[in-house]
């Protein structure tokens, strides 16, 4: 139904997707067991790269707007390949160091900003509306079964193979994407042409500004933003507490968040059929609560098989939500911008969730320093509840925003 063209990019992105979380915890542990250094210099690996991605990303925006996405794609997938694997190389020679593991995530996080600004004004463009919402199911149940399969997988590999070989193979990763993106045979339509007389201040700017100026992307833009950096802020918390605090091992640790994945498939599977049935506004606001009122239970879990149980229960209950919710969401998203705009509203987006993640990350380390772990979790899951306050509650005019084309909609790869 969605043609052959995209069957090589689904293939693209899944490879890519797989190598991603293969090598989730790679760079942290190669810090610790090939580096020995400290955990303060653990945690500014993920802090400091993607702080400096975010920000050397700002300007590429227009940039990446008026070149050929397919084009910039394949060259963001060989860039991440050709520094990623310069850590296998230096680490065979005993010149790896701690500075070259920060370059390489700064530059492997741009590349991924660029990418992402790239294809989703691709995907909108490669496939006809009336399937993008099938398209979009698809690259979710993707992103969930790597997520599940890919850090377990990691681990194992990295403990009979060394500390390295999960970042080789999402090295190669990325040069399967960018082959697979290379077998899309459908000529790509022409860029748009930049607008004479405009400062380059005011492209930077664009991106923002088409979010500003939709009432309801705002709302989006507000309630995606903060609830991925709340998420993010205490998973490193969370794992405090159970590994330290409560001592699961690091096997009942990985069954706790990876079983509950599996509702992330399902979720992704059902979005559809759910939107079919009751309207896009409906499930959009029923999943959109849903994913946020599960994170403040973490705060009190116990120890024990219960314990386990109920984090994988609360876990499960998100993370459903959350492949429910996502491919409406990015339907939403992509609807409400004109297809000149998109690649610069996609990496504003970007630029901005990845900047809100490591700023408060950083906070919610702090806040657990000098109010507890169990408190500072609980406080982000009240703002979590709170941030439900930024979707989209108040009906549009007929005509505006509605239920009509339930279908349009993309999610962005890579």
């Amino acid at each position: 139904m969605l043609g052959r063209d995209f069957a090589w990019l689904w293939r693209a992105y899944a490879v890519s997707t797989l190598g991603t979380w293969l090598a989730l915890d790679a760079f942290p542990l190669i810090a610790v067991l090939a580096l020995h250094v400290g955990p303060a210099q653990v945690s500014m690996i993920a802090a400091t790269s993607g702080t400096a991605a975010a920000l050397l990303a700002v300007p590429l925006g227009p940039w990446i707007e008026f070149q050929y996405k397919r084009r910039l794609m394949v060259r963001a997938d060989l860039v991440r390949f050709a520094v990623l694997v310069t850590v296998p190389v230096a680490y065979a020679f005993g010149a790896l160091t701690y500075v070259h593991l920060l370059v390489v995530a700064v530059v492997v996080g741009l590349a991924d900003i660029v990418f992402r600004g790239a294809s989703g004004a691709h995907l909108k463009e490669l496939v006809p509306q009336r399937h993008l919402m099938e398209a979009n199911g698809r690259f979710e149940t993707v992103q969930w079964m790597a997520t599940a399969v890919g850090p377990p997988a990691g681990g194992a590999l990295i403990g009979v193979l060394g500390p390295v070989v999960t970042v080789l193979l999402d090295a190669v990763s990325y040069v399967l994407s960018a082959l697979g993106i290379k077998r899309i045979a459908v000529p790509e339509a022409e860029p748009p042409v930049r607008a004479g007389g405009a400062s380059r201040w005011a492209e930077i700017g664009e991106g923002w500004r088409v979010i500003a100026a939709e009432r309801e992307l705002r709302l989006l833009f507000a309630n995606s933003v903060l609830t991925g950096a709340l998420i993010m802020a205490t998973a490193p918390l969370l794992t405090y507490l159970m590994l330290h605090d409560l001592g699961f091992s690091p096997l009942e640790y990985g069954l706790a968040f990876g079983v509950p994945c599996l509702g992330g498939i399902f979720g992704a599977r059902v979005s559809r059929p759910l939107v079919r049935r009751y309207g896009r506004r409906a499930i959009m606001l029923v999943f959109g609560v849903g994913r946020a009122v599960w994170l403040v239970g973490l705060a009190f879990v116990g120890t024990g098989i219960g314990a386990l149980l109920l984090v994988m229960a609360m876990e499960l209950g998100i993370i459903t939500c959350m492949g429910v919710f996502n491919p409406i969401y990015a339907t939403r998203r992509l609807e409400l911008v004109e297809a000149g705009k998109v690649a610069r509203m996609v990496t504003a987006w970007t630029v901005s969730s990845r900047t809100a993640i490591a700023v408060l990350t950083a906070l919610w380390g702090v806040l657990g320093g000098f109010v507890g772990v169990r408190a500072a979790i609980a406080v982000a899951g009240v703002l979590l509840i709170g941030a439900c306050a930024f979707l989209p509650w108040r009906r549009e005019p007929s005509g505006v925003t509605g239920d009509a084309s339930p279908e349009a909609g993309v999610r962005v790869p890579g």
